[in-house]
């Protein structure tokens, strides 16, 4: 995983003009008749002697989002091109961070291949050209013998015009270990699952762990049937690959609140004896992308020094079919006593959640967050780019609130009171599905509700569709694991440490 190094560059003409850069990045904004050049390439424009936008238009630049147009310097800069990347229309506010996110990302993803490159548009929004620019570089090439074109090692950033140098190097650094963050968790679900399994990824937590100050608990196959995690071990009973429950803890100087996070970490589903289609079941590789992204976010939390206690537990399973495989009809102890009855293999994930949860809930946290890639629904509800929402009325609302505003999304879903009966079971306290087929994503979240503590405000974040791109690479996201929802967890962390 490379990262760019970014650096600040003071914000003048002169600078702009000797930067030592190959590349000029300047954003372009879609106006009502044409495109204009936004704020940040005054620069760039005073060495074209105020005729950039008149080229840009020739070349047929409309200011759109993520249009990429490159034009030589023709020595009018040191730097031997400028890439002008479309920003799209202004909203009644402006450009919002997303804007100048994704497009940071677009140039970021054209620059491999470039040793250096100089960014204005942090002008715009420093924290989001930082973020773009990383998370838009990533290349994930760990199994290619010919990675092709590196991406781009250095970037520098044109400093705000408002603010002081002391908060423009604090936005830096927290943008950077952000987007570090988010490329873990990439990393992580980018792995192939022969290399990634339950053993491994607990081996690979530690090893984050250690390195960022982290206290680390590793139950293995023995430790998970004495404390009686039915559902983890049920789950996993397919494989040779024995399941693990990991349990990492930061706790930060003086916290003032305590914070459970607890994420999914099925690390191939074939849907067991419920066996899923062959088309596409490779993509299931991301189906610990929840247990990704809430061990990249506790290690974000300490790199920070977020004010508070986090707790995090990943559930790891691999669920396969065998011999020694859980089957439909079966019913199995989670932890904490409950009874459930499986009706389908394939609804693997909310039995492993559940003995995490309730696990979590012994800690007595006063939020608890969980996400997964747990239903199909979710996709077909909401898309591939939108997480859904679901808990406790107030925190579900300041969870999707927050999602929004750091570009990944999210949507407030309810927990319709009539769809809960439909988890009754003849056998047990309770089915892991329903008997039909609507409402899915919000018949799982109401099976996690069984498990939450009383009075525990509680957000379950469903990312079956956002945390794997499977498609072309858009803005600042790539084919393969996106990280969603890192940045929101991180957010939603850093607004309980400043607001409780």
């Amino acid at each position: 995983m490379t990262v760019p190094k970014f650096s600040l560059t003071d914000n003048t003409d002169d600078a702009v003009a000797t930067s030592k850069a190959e590349v000029i990045i300047v954003g372009t904004v879609r106006g009502a008749d044409n495109a204009q050049l936004a704020e940040g390439a005054a620069g760039v424009n005073a060495a074209f002697d105020g005729r950039l936008l008149a080229a840009l238009t020739t070349l047929g630049a409309t200011g759109k989002a993520e249009e990429l147009i490159k034009v030589p310097t023709m020595g009018r800069l040191t730097a031997g091109a400028v890439y002008a990347v479309g920003l799209g229309k202004l909203g009644d506010g402006g450009l919002d961070p997303e804007q100048v996110r994704r497009a940071s990302g677009v140039a970021a993803r054209a620059l491999a291949g470039t040793k250096r490159a100089l960014n204005t548009l942090s002008v715009l929004d420093l924290q989001a050209a930082v973020e773009g620019s990383a998370l838009g570089a990533y290349s994930f090439t760990e199994y290619k013998s010919e990675p092709g074109d590196a991406p781009v090692a250095k970037v520098d950033v044109l400093a705000p015009t408002e603010g002081t140098a002391k908060a423009h190097r604090a936005t830096l650094k927290a943008a950077t270990a952000i987007a570090e963050s988010v490329l873990i968790a990439r990393s992580l679900i980018n792995t192939p699952p022969n290399d990634l399994f339950p053993a491994s990824f607990a081996e690979r937590a530690e090893e984050l762990a250690k390195a960022n100050g982290l206290d680390i608990e590793v139950l293995d196959e023995k430790a998970l049937k004495r404390g009686g995690y039915g559902g983890i071990l049920g789950v996993g009973s397919g494989s040779s690959r024995k399941p693990r429950l990991v349990r990492l803890r930061y706790q930060g100087s003086k916290p003032v609140k305590k914070v459970a996070l607890v994420g999914k970490g099925i690390t191939f589903d074939t849907g067991g004896i419920s066996l899923k289609p062959a088309a596409s079941m490779d993509k299931m590789t991301s189906d610990m992308s929840g247990a990704a992204a809430v061990l990249a976010t506790v290690v974000l939390a300490a790199k920070l020094k977020y004010p508070l206690d986090i707790t995090t537990y990943l559930p790891l399973a691999e669920n396969m079919p065998s011999a020694t495989a859980y089957r439909p009809g079966d019913v199995l102890r989670l932890y904490g006593g409950k009874t459930v009855e499986v009706l389908n293999t394939d609804a693997e994930g909310r039995l492993v959640l559940a003995d995490a949860i309730v696990r979590a809930c012994e800690d007595e946290p006063d939020y608890l967050i969980d996400t997964a890639t747990l239903t199909g629904a979710q996709a077909i509800a909401l898309g591939n780019r939108t997480p859904g929402v679901m808990g406790t009325d107030e925190f579900r609302d300041r969870v999707a609130g927050i999602a929004k505003r750091t570009g990944e999304g999210g949507w407030a879903m309810p927990l319709p009171e009539e769809l809960r009966a439909d988890l009754d079971s003849k056998l047990a306290d309770l089915a892991n599905v329903t008997n039909h087929r609507w409402g899915g994503m919000l018949a799982a979240a109401l099976f996690l509700r069984e498990f939450v503590a009383e009075g525990t405000p509680w957000a379950h974040v469903d990312i079956a569709g956002p945390s794997y791109n499977s498609d072309s690479p858009w803005g600042y996201t790539g084919k393969g694991g996106t990280g969603v929802p890192v940045r929101t967890l991180a957010a939603v962390l850093a607004d309980i440490a400043e607001n409780g």
